[in-house]
């Protein structure tokens, strides 16, 4: 009886303290919550201001654009190496790369189509030029293409397909004006640069009458005004900023026709903020329309050519800034810092054609004689309409 009376007594105790072990959990908990509470609360008011946006949000590219590539038959004879036939315009390109290569975006209108060898390549009046004019320019970091010209259809259909599957093969290159399929053309495009999103379209109001087969017109992206609107209805909600491309004015004109502003007003109107234009092969003026909204360059020119005349040889820089506020009552983006520079195409050199690109503050008397007339001549005509314009690029 004794011995059962100890079990009793040693598995009382056991209850007792596991009860009372249960007891001080439980008080422990009470007690560490009232302590700590405060602590808890700190802890969840820092994660709270971690995940609190602080406005406004900036952010913004610097963009770089030149005019025409017009690759005649001396240029690409030029390129043209004697020991392997291959062609190699680099060189060309020598002093502008390390511009051009420094920006985000950096445009070039392809005046001249890159049609592939088979076609044969050719002259004016129906060009086709070789798919290394791309390279080069890839090379230089010329990133943002135009391709609808009035030569687009210099080569026919096979001319276009032949140059779309170049630039499709071309990673990181935005491209527009040339397609083969209404399924591409009509295909919603919605591009990025250091978080600012944009679109790009290429229209020509001149096709040299050579006009696209019936039923094939997204193989050359000639201008209309409700073609223009469709377009940019479908992307506007879903980008920030929408450039265009225009083939348009009048050839050798350094003056703006009623055309060129009939359509930058109306394409101001549809929302976009930047106007590129080429076609004349001149520099035209470039100013800010409808309060600012919109920054219309109307010609840049020659990049490269063989035309005869100065004029004709000079082209123009353009820098711009795009930047992107954002607030919480909504977002403001604008085209700001335009800056230009004029360059120009030397092809004689040693005594045979030997063609390169010079800005403009590179030249001198023997390379171009008078040249600072001439600088002064074409500087006016550009900032005829914006006198604010600065002249001198800033990564030149």
């Amino acid at each position: 009886m004794a011995k059962k009376k100890v079990r009793r007594l040693k598995l009382g105790g056991k209850i007792l303290v596991g009860f009372i072990i249960i007891l001080g959990v439980i008080a422990w908990f009470f007690v560490s919550n009232f302590l700590f509470a405060d602590k808890k609360e700190e802890k969840r008011a820092v994660k709270e201001e971690v995940v609190v946006e602080e406005y406004p949000k900036k952010s913004q590219f610097q963009m770089f654009m030149v005019g025409d590539a017009l690759i005649h038959s001396a240029i690409y004879e030029d390129a043209r190496s004697v020991a392997d036939g291959s062609y190699d315009f680099k060189p060309m390109l020598e002093y502008i790369k390390p511009i051009s290569s420094s920006y985000d975006l950096a445009y070039y209108n392809q005046e001249t189509i890159l049609g592939g060898e088979d076609l044969g390549y050719s002259n004016y009046p129906r060009f086709n030029s070789p798919n290394e004019v791309g390279d080069a320019f890839i090379d230089a970091g010329f990133n943002l293409v135009s391709l609808a010209t009035n030569h687009t259809m210099d080569m026919g259909e096979d001319g276009v397909v032949h140059s779309v599957n170049y630039w499709t093969s071309q990673k990181d290159v935005v491209w527009d004006g040339q397609r083969t399929s209404q399924e591409e053309r009509d295909k919603e495009r919605v591009y990025e640069c250091n978080g600012i999103k944009y679109a790009f379209f290429s229209y020509t109001t001149w096709t040299n009458g050579l006009e696209t087969p019936s039923g094939k017109e997204y193989l050359n992206n000639v201008y209309s005004p409700e073609k223009a609107k469709s377009d940019i209805d479908k992307v506007k909600d879903q980008v920030d900023i929408i450039i265009v491309a225009m083939h348009w004015g009048d050839e050798y004109s350094m003056g703006v026709s009623s055309e060129q502003e009939e359509i930058a007003n109306y394409l101001s109107s549809l929302g976009v903020k930047l106007i590129i234009g080429s076609h004349p092969h001149v520099v035209e003026p470039v100013e800010y329309i409808n309060d600012g909204r919109t920054f219309v360059i109307y010609s840049l020119g020659n990049f490269i050519s063989d035309q005869v005349g100065i004029e004709r040889l000079t082209g123009l820089m353009m820098e711009v800034t795009i930047n992107k506020v954002e607030t919480k009552d909504g977002v403001d983006v604008s085209v700001d810092s335009p800056r230009a520079e004029l360059i120009y195409t030397d092809s004689n050199y040693g005594g045979k054609r030997n063609f390169k690109i010079y800005p403009y503050g590179m030249l001198n008397d023997e390379i171009l004689p008078n040249y600072k007339s001439y600088y002064e001549e074409y500087k006016a005509v550009v900032n005829s309409r914006y006198p604010e314009l600065t002249f001198g690029l800033s990564r030149s």
